[in-house]
C-alpha cells in the first residue's frame, strides 16, 4: 500500500520537472526572439503548450521568472575554477571555458539582448550584474589570488583590473562583435593577458 501511494507523488514531481524544463526553454527562445521588454508570460506559456497559470505558481512576474532561470543556468554552467598550478595553463583553462559557453548561439544573442536591455532597466542591471557577473568574477579572483600566493603576480595586483582583463576580451570579441576565437586566437589572448597581468598593480 505504501509503495502505491507514493507512485503518484513520484510521477508528480517528474511531471513538474518536464513542466519546467518546457517553461525554461520556451523563456529562453522568447527571450531570443522576442527581446526582454516584449517578452510576456502568456507568450512563454504558449510557446511551452502550458496554461499561464502553471508560470504563475512559479514566479509572481516575468522579472523573478527570467532571474531564477538566469541564476539557475549560471550555477549549472559556472566553470570549475582551474587549479593546474601554473598560471599560464589556469588561464587558458579558463578562457577555454568561457569561450565555449560563449559559442553557444543561443547564449551570444540572450547575452547581447540583456546586456542593451539593462542600460534602460536598473532592475535588471542589478540581476546581471549579481547572478551572471559576481559568481564569474569569483573564479576569475579565485585564480588571480593562487598566482599572489604562489610568487606569480605582484601582492599588489589591482584584482578589480586584473579581474576585467580575464573576462572582458573575450565577452567583448564573442557577444559583442561577433569575432573568430580558435585556439590560435586563444593562445595569443593568454599571453597577452598574462602580459597584462603583470603590469595591472596598484599605484602608490
Amino acid at each position: 500500500m505504501q509503495q502505491k501511494k507514493g507512485r503518484p507523488v513520484s510521477g508528480g514531481a517528474v511531471l513538474r520537472e518536464r513542466v519546467t524544463e518546457a517553461i525554461t526553454e520556451a523563456a529562453f527562445g522568447e527571450l531570443a526572439d522576442a527581446g526582454y521588454a516584449r517578452l510576456s508570460m502568456v507568450a512563454v506559456a504558449r510557446r511551452a503548450g502550458v496554461g499561464k497559470a502553471a508560470l504563475y505558481r512559479r514566479w509572481p512576474s516575468k522579472q523573478a521568472m527570467i532571474t531564477e532561470l538566469i541564476r539557475s543556468k549560471v550555477t549549472e554552467t559556472l566553470p570549475r575554477t582551474p587549479a593546474t598550478g601554473a598560471l599560464h595553463t589556469d588561464l587558458r583553462e579558463l578562457l577555454a571555458a568561457y569561450r565555449s559557453q560563449l559559442a553557444n548561439p543561443l547564449l551570444a544573442l540572450i547575452g547581447a539582448e540583456l546586456l542593451a536591455e539593462s542600460r534602460r532597466d536598473s532592475t535588471l542591471a542589478t540581476m546581471l550584474h549579481t547572478e551572471v557577473a559576481a559568481p564569474r568574477r569569483l573564479a576569475a579572483r579565485a585564480i588571480l589570488q593562487d598566482a599572489i600566493d604562489h610568487g606569480e603576480l605582484p601582492p599588489t595586483l589591482d584584482m578589480d583590473l586584473a579581474t576585467d582583463l580575464l573576462i572582458a576580451p573575450l565577452v567583448f570579441r564573442m557577444v559583442l562583435i561577433d569575432g573568430h576565437s580558435d585556439d590560435d586566437y586563444l593562445e595569443t589572448l593568454t599571453a597577452a593577458t598574462l602580459a597584462a597581468l603583470k603590469a595591472a598593480v596598484r599605484r602608490p
